[in-house]
């Protein structure tokens, strides 16, 4: 089938790299706290922090400009997901509140069960956003129960399916492994060489989870292998997903840690890339009804709305593009404790 590529698609394509740049930068904040636990001492845990300290709220900005697009473009998808996700919704802004509070808590008093508890908090919340995340892109593919007026018709158990847990569990190893690369990048001494080993377990609890996914995939969500067969040539974002893993210990291994985060970037971008062209026209695919399916065009706002939305995006992005490069460019280098820090 083919699709000419108008403000419905353009949009798809705009909230689709929102939603990448989210996975990408809190990516490696969710990855932070999915392994603060595993560090042994008050300083180690301070600098694991201290390495998302200034950006980890930034990034979270791409998420809820992600949320608004899809609200501007996409209205009946945003009401679909929000109401019939409901309790989802409601026990992931509980975790992302849990999570802010215990960055901000946890260093306030010296207590040593103080500051354990409020590192279990945040490394359960990191690691239950990557999770509920994954199962929401895993319920995605596979598609949810719809009827005819677009409402969901299904529950909260619905949602925890065999396949969209196993997505869940391969985002949060997706994240694991972004996670310790950035720590690597922003640390030194001991605590890099010790982060440096964690690396290559995180690549190899990723690449298994990915393997049983794609051949899960493969098998019993045939559909997100349609466009493929229909223009080869996308195939190649495949192989460059590849090769951006198998690049990782490359480059860790020889002490170029940049290299490698980009890489780790490029596999998160390429990962969502074959996602999109897997669900497209799709946003939200109706199983078992595929006709009542959500999709760019009969969930779409009107093409004057669209219009006028994709002029107030051309003008807001870069902004949003010029904070998350300076708050980047200015907190670069390795991480320094002093009386300010968390």
């Amino acid at each position: 089938m083919e699709y000419s590529f108008d403000l419905n698609t353009v949009w798809f394509i705009l909230i689709g790299i929102l939603l990448a740049g989210y996975a990408i930068l809190d990516g490696f904040d969710l990855g932070v706290g999915a392994l603060h636990l595993l560090t042994k001492n008050d300083e180690e845990r301070r600098i694991m922090l201290n390495s998302i300290g200034p950006v980890w709220d930034g990034n979270e900005v791409w998420l809820v400009t992600g949320g608004g697009a899809l609200f501007a473009a996409f209205p009946n998808v945003y009401a679909t997901i929000f109401s019939g996700f409901y309790t989802a919704m409601m026990l992931l802004l509980a975790v992302l509140i849990f999570r802010a509070v215990s960055i901000e808590f946890r260093s306030k008093r010296e207590g040593k069960r103080w500051r354990q508890n409020w590192d279990i908090s945040f490394s359960i919340s990191s690691i239950f956003i990557a999770l509920l995340a994954g199962v929401a892109l895993g319920n995605v593919i596979q598609g949810i129960p719809l009827d005819p007026d677009m409402e969901f018709y299904g529950n909260f158990w619905t949602l925890l399916n065999p396949y969209a847990i196993m997505v869940g569990i391969t985002t949060v190893a997706l994240f694991m492994m972004h996670g310790a690369i950035y720590v690597v990048m922003k640390t030194e001494g001991k605590m890099h060489e010790k982060i440096r080993g964690w690396v290559n377990n995180t690549i190899i609890f990723f690449v298994i989870c990915y393997v049983s996914v794609t051949m899960a995939t493969l098998i019993y969500q045939p559909h997100m292998t349609e466009h493929f067969k229909d223009f080869p040539p996308a195939f190649f974002i495949a192989i460059l997903n590849m090769l951006a893993i198998a690049n990782i210990p490359r480059e860790i291994y020889k002490g170029r840690d940049f290299r490698a985060f980009l890489s780790s970037c490029a596999s998160i971008l390429a990962l969502m890339s074959l996602f999109a062209i897997g669900i497209f026209p799709n946003i939200v695919l109706s199983n078992p009804y595929p006709q009542y399916s959500l999709n760019i065009y009969n969930a779409a706002s009107s093409v004057k709305t669209l219009a006028i939305m994709l002029i107030i995006a051309l003008i807001g992005i870069p902004f949003v593009l010029t904070y998350t490069v300076s708050i980047y460019w200015v907190f670069r280098g390795k991480v320094k404790l002093d009386s300010s820090s968390y």
